[in-house]
């Protein structure tokens, strides 16, 4: 009666429906659970570059499981909400793409999280829900097991950091907030050398919008920080108390001090307030000064150098009035600094601050 509700393939019995290919039917009973969602993305994220960037970073971390070839099969961008379904060949990989959560991509992090489709317990039935702990995740930046230390709403995103800040001296500048659980200084896999950027949580949770806002927009050189809640892209959120906000106006001031020449850790420490001018005129009261700060600033560790500028006559002598002492390692120079800074000497209270290792090799000694 009606011959062209069902068409019939040939041969194809009468009163028989027809059937979708199996492979098509698995694709879409499986989308849900091949489907990871991507936000924050930048302005200038397309189709193409999200799928080339995930698959190659699943590549890297050795996520693809179902074979060679690109592990992206679709994208889809929302570019006002600035958000992306990526879909993957299989559940597994989707489930590996998992623990790209908060990579890099286009100088931005990226939330990548289970879209709202997602159904845990048919996607149970189907593959792995959880990424492969095998994953190589270190070749794309990103630290392996860190979801103890480095995971949650509270992870933070420091952007911009000068390429030269060590580990312990980016360390040293988030602690001024507070302890922290967790810390990874993000580096070239080949060289070894910061990118420029870094990931925290702090012990004390509290503080992490403080910090956010203390830090974020600092200048370090010729660069500026970026500091955010990595899951959050670029906005960050307003604290709910007026107190944070407060607290946080205090630590910035606090900050930009920390931040002046001496606050970064270096071999090299830098007295004032120790002598005068008129002390270093007379050359054997000069070699008792030297022979004196010889003695106190080898109680910290090996010496390496003792300068002393003194002045010059009818002409401006760089450094006069100031004691430069050069250990071997910033350990000593560290505990050099804590144990002289404060002290009495002739009278006069020390300040100890570290000085840069660069200007004091080149006998710049008015920094």
């Amino acid at each position: 009666m009606f011959p062209t509700m069902f068409p019939l393939a040939t041969g194809q019995p009468f009163g028989a429906l027809p059937v979708m290919p199996v492979q098509a039917m698995t694709q879409q009973a499986t989308r849900h659970a091949r489907r990871v969602y991507v936000g924050g993305l930048p302005p200038t994220a397309n189709e193409q570059s999200v799928a080339t960037f995930f698959s190659q970073v699943m590549a890297a971390i050795g996520g693809n499981t179902a074979g060679p070839g690109d592990a992206v099969v679709n994208v889809y961008i929302n570019h006002e909400k600035k958000f992306a379904f990526v879909e993957m060949r299989s559940v597994e990989e989707a489930s590996n793409a998992m623990a790209l959560d908060g990579i890099i991509f286009e100088g931005a992090p990226v939330k990548v999280r289970r879209p709202s489709d997602y159904n845990p317990s048919l996607a149970a039935t189907l593959g792995p829900s959880q990424p492969s702990p095998n994953l190589n995740l270190a070749a794309v930046g990103l630290t392996p097991g860190s979801a103890g230390g480095l995971e949650g709403p509270d992870r933070i995103f420091v952007g911009g950091l000068p390429y030269y800040f060590t580990e312990a001296q980016v360390r040293e500048l988030l602690e001024s907030f507070g302890p922290l659980r967790g810390f990874d200084l993000v580096k070239d896999r080949e060289t070894g050398n910061s990118k420029g950027y870094a990931f925290c949580v702090y012990q004390d949770l509290s503080v992490t919008d403080i910090a956010c806002a203390a830090l974020n927009g600092i200048k370090m050189g010729d660069k500026t920080l970026t500091v955010r809640r990595a899951n959050q892209g670029t906005n960050q959120p307003k604290p709910e108390q007026e107190s944070v906000l407060l607290h946080a106006q205090q630590q910035i001031a606090l900050q930009k001090l920390m931040l002046q020449p001496g606050a970064v850790s270096t071999k090299v420490l830098c007295l004032t307030q120790v002598v005068t001018p008129e002390e270093l005129i007379n050359d054997e009261d000069y070699e008792d000064i030297m022979e004196d700060m010889r003695g106190e600033g080898g109680k910290f560790g090996a010496l390496v150098n003792v300068v002393i500028p003194r002045p010059r006559p009818n002409e401006a002598a760089p450094g006069v009035g100031k004691v430069f002492l050069e250990y071997a390692d910033i350990e000593s120079a560290t505990k050099a600094r804590s144990g002289l800074n404060g002290r009495k000497f002739g009278g006069n209270q020390v300040i100890a601050v570290f000085y840069p290792e660069n200007k004091f090799a080149q006998g710049e000694y008015d920094a």
